[in-house]
C-alpha cells in the first residue's frame, strides 16, 4: 500500500487505511472497506453492549436480534405483525424473528393476537418496564460519555442516513450477486 492512501491523500505512514482485508482496499475505493472494518467493529461492540445492557437492566439470556426485536415492539406503544419488524429491521429470514418472538412472549415481554388473518405482537407491561430500563442505563452509561465527547448530533445524523443510504446499496449487490 502506498503511503497516501487514506482519505484525500492523507498519509499514514506508509501502513495505509485502517482495513480487515488489505486485498479488497487495494481496488478503486479503499475507503468503503475503511467503512467496512469500522462497521464490522461497531456491529460487533453494539451487540456485546445490547446483551450486558439488557443482562443489566434484569433480562439476562437475550441476543442482540431479540433486543432489537424487543425494542422494535415496544417502538411507538402499536402492535406490530411480523412483516412490519422484518421490514423495520431489514431482515429477510422471518423464521430468525418469528424465534425471537417465541422467546420474548414464553419471557412475559410480549403477548400476541391476531388482527384478521394477521399475527400481531404488542409489549407488555414487563416488557415496557425492561426497555424503559435499558434507556436508563443507556443514557448513563453510553450517551453520556459519547456526548461528552462532543460530537455533534447534526453531522451524527447525516452519519446515520449516509449509513442507511449505503445499505441499500449493498441490499441491491447482494441481490445481483444472487442472481449471477
Amino acid at each position: 500500500m502506498s503511503d497516501t492512501s487514506g482519505p484525500a491523500g492523507e498519509t499514514r505512514g506508509g501502513i495505509g487505511p485502517v482495513v480487515s482485508a488489505a486485498h479488497l482496499a487495494s481496488g478503486a475505493m479503499p475507503a468503503l472497506s475503511e467503512v467496512e472494518f469500522a462497521v464490522t467493529m461497531m456491529v460487533n461492540a453494539y451487540h456485546r453492549w445490547m446483551v450486558r445492557c439488557m443482562a443489566a437492566a434484569g433480562s439476562a439470556g437475550m441476543s442482540p436480534l431479540d433486543t432489537l426485536v424487543l425494542h422494535t415492539v415496544n417502538h411507538r406503544d402499536r402492535p406490530k405483525s411480523l412483516a412490519d419488524i422484518c421490514l423495520v429491521l431489514n431482515i429477510e429470514d422471518t423464521h430468525v424473528v418469528t424465534y425471537a418472538l417465541k422467546k420474548l412472549e414464553k419471557s412475559g415481554l410480549i403477548v400476541t393476537g391476531k388482527r384478521g388473518k394477521e399475527k400481531m405482537v404488542e409489549i407488555t407491561a414487563a416488557g415496557e418496564a425492561i426497555c424503559l430500563e435499558y434507556r436508563r442505563l443507556r443514557e448513563a452509561l453510553l450517551v453520556g460519555p459519547v456526548k461528552a465527547l462532543g460530537m455533534d448530533e447534526q453531522e451524527l445524523s447525516r452519519l446515520a442516513a449516509t449509513l442507511r443510504s449505503v445499505s441499500g446499496h449493498y441490499d441491491q449487490a447482494a441481490r445481483a450477486a444472487a442472481a449471477m
